[in-house]
């Protein structure tokens, strides 16, 4: 019991002292400064005539401000005297809702701009005007004002003027401002940003109701807030602007409703149909039934509204008290709130007598509190949302540190034996590597030499063979070693060495190479061995160049293309006899393609070596005649291509 009175104590010194600054900075607002003169009193006359009419012509009557009339044009005439000079004084109205003109002793001081056929206006701005030089004179002036009303629901509203210096009059001005325009824009914006963040949450996160509420909540206020921040609108776009308005007024007390409903653990679908249907009937009703419908539903939808609201606050409090939870009462409290500065502005809006017998000063400077008691409301919402967010944070913290305790000794007696097993890969993988490069050797330089040897000791070489078979087994020995030792498997290095070697001895073989290499800027990396088969096909390809084409030009293409990786040797010498067709071989995915053409290239051992490795790299081995090009001209020799897939 002592926690929950410590938790209803600090709550209630909460809202008193949110709710003792607003009130103490409206009653400043409406507190008159020094030096300064308020009329109380003057003359009016009901006509909607241009001209500023006659002080002794037929109709004006005695009147008080301010004052309110059901009227749509009215002539206030606002005596007063000053003493001494007032050239520098200035001109305070806390508002002008349908706009006029204004005149001092008969010199125009300004225009407001008002209703006509083609704009609709409400300004909730005050005006702070500078009067003419000279227009005030020692002893009596005079005000005129031409004031028109802005609608059917409030009429003519006329304030009490203040007149003074501009230092006395200014913080009235500014205090109102920043609570009819300042606040309201900040609301807006504000709201439109924290509506869409919280709204994004709810969307990835669709059982947290309680954020979509809040989310939905904050969206319509700032919606509905935009009636104090727009001052003017064309006539066509009024109705649906309305309509806008009135939605979103129903719409927000709808969601509260559901908000206090979630936490009472009392929501119900039927609940919130019935809720949806009201908050619909009041829109409809306004586009159904045109303008004219404006005052009914201002009058009679709204103040449906009250009883719905009180039903929040009777829930929000039934919630407060069973919970006995902190955060229960601040809602419990600012939901009071927000519903007390509702009925008061209904009482404002409307101007019914009791509000201003109780309080004329203050009904008369129709100052509206509702969308400050709710974006105090919505800030409570919001931070015990905020509360919540954490909490979850703290909990999922807590339970990943449990976790972390019940696996770290799992970790520590994993970590040894992964670690063995790591040593005895790198082991396996060094002695697999060792052995793929002495295979490598063995089926390369080994091979080629021993069939050398071989040879020699038949005494079938000469020397010139035999050099050529040296040369053979140093070029074996040179690819294995580019492509098995580099130290990034970069194939452009690699490629880039192995052009170097051979445009020298093609050139010496008085052959025009001709090289294409379009390798990304970045690297291709590849597996050593994929380096080496590659490699391997391009020198067996180049060496049946020498050897059999009887060529005078060669081409030789590496490009990357389409997740594809191409090498094509082209030549212009004799072709290969004995080819039916362009497509005389293929290995990979066209093995069995062609089988009438195979035969023909079965003799040539070169040709069988490139399509083997053509099948270890899992790629396409093509040979046809012709189709090449060097310089730009047709290569009608031995075409050799090999596409490769790359990872």
């Amino acid at each position: 019991m002592d926690r929950w009175r410590r938790a209803a104590l600090r709550a209630v010194l909460c809202v008193v002292a949110v709710a003792g600054g607003l009130g103490g900075a409206l009653g400043t607002a409406a507190a008159p400064a020094p030096q300064t003169l308020e009329p109380a009193a003057g003359q009016v006359l009901l006509s909607g005539s241009e001209t500023l009419p006659a002080e002794n012509a037929p109709g004006w009557a005695a009147t008080e401000l301010p004052d309110g009339r059901d009227a749509d044009v009215a002539w206030y005439s606002v005596p007063f005297e000053l003493a001494g000079g007032g050239e520098t004084w200035m001109l305070y109205l806390p508002y002008l809702y349908g706009g006029g003109r204004i005149w001092i002793n008969g010199v125009p001081v300004a225009a407001v701009p008002e209703s006509s056929a083609t704009l609709r206006v409400r300004w909730e701005r005050p005006l702070l005007l500078p009067l003419p030089p000279g227009a005030l004179r020692p002893g009596a002036n005079v005000l005129q004002l031409r004031v028109a009303a802005d609608g059917p629901l409030t009429g003519i509203r006329m304030p009490q003027p203040v007149l003074g210096p501009q230092v006395a009059v200014q913080p009235l001005f500014d205090r109102r401002l920043l609570l009819v325009r300042t606040v309201p824009i900040v609301t807006v914006i504000s709201g439109a940003v924290v509506a869409l963040l919280v709204l994004f949450i709810w969307f990835k996160r669709r059982q947290e109701v309680a954020y979509g509420l809040f989310g939905l909540a904050a969206l319509l206020w700032a919606l509905r807030t935009t009636t104090f921040v727009f001052d003017a609108m064309p006539v066509a776009v009024w109705p649906y602007w309305r309509a806008l308005y009135y939605a979103c007024t129903g719409g927000f007390i709808a969601v509260l409703a559901l908000f206090a409903l979630s936490m009472a653990g009392w929501f119900r679908p039927r609940w919130a149909w019935a809720l949806l249907a009201y908050v619909a009937a009041g829109p409809l009703l306004f586009v159904v039934g045109g303008p004219q419908a404006d005052e009914w539903v201002g009058r009679w939808w709204v103040l449906g509204l009250i009883p719905l609201g009180l039903a929040i606050v009777g829930v929000s409090a039934a919630t407060a008290w069973r919970t006995r939870n902190a955060g229960a009462v601040l809602i419990c409290a600012a939901v009071l709130l927000a519903v007390l500065a509702g009925i008061h502005d209904y009482a404002v809006g409307l101007s019914l007598p009791a509000l201003e017998a109780l309080l004329p000063r203050w009904a008369g400077q129709r100052i509206f509190l509702l969308h400050h008691g709710a974006n105090l409301l919505l800030v409570v919402m919001g931070g015990l949302l905020a509360v919540r967010f954490v909490r979850s944070l703290q909990q999922v913290e807590e339970a990943n540190a449990t976790l972390q305790a019940r696996v770290a000794q799992r970790e520590r007696e994993l970590a040894a034996g992964y670690e063995r097993i790591a040593v005895l890969q790198r082991e396996q993988a060094t002695q697999e590597e060792r052995q793929r490069i002495m295979q490598e050797l063995h089926d390369g330089v080994g091979a080629h030499l021993v069939s050398t040897l071989m040879r020699a000791q038949r005494g079938d070489l000469t020397n010139p063979a035999m050099s050529d078979a040296m040369r053979g087994a140093i070029d074996e020995m040179r690819v294995a070693i580019e492509a098995l030792t580099g130290e990034d498997g970069d194939l452009a290095v690699a490629f880039g060495n192995f052009r170097f070697r051979w445009d020298a001895r093609l050139r010496d073989a008085g052959l025009v190479p001709r090289w294409e290499v379009d390798l990304p800027e970045e690297g291709l990396t590849l597996p050593p061995h994929d380096t080496l088969q590659l490699l391997r096909v391009a020198q067996e390809a180049l060496v049946n160049v020498l050897k059999h084409a009887q060529a005078k030009h060669v081409r030789v293409r590496l490009v990357r293309e389409a997740g594809q990786l191409r090498l094509e040797v082209a030549d212009d010498g004799r072709g290969l006899p004995g080819a039916r067709n362009p497509a005389v071989g293929t290995a990979g995915a066209d093995a069995a393609a062609a089988p009438g053409s195979v035969p023909a290239l079965e003799g040539g051992r070169g040709l069988a070596n490139m399509r083997a490795r053509a099948v270890r790299l899992k790629a396409k081995f093509t040979v046809a005649s012709g189709g090449g090009h060097a310089a730009g001209a047709p290569l009608p020799g031995l075409h050799l291509a090999l596409v490769m897939p790359l990872a």
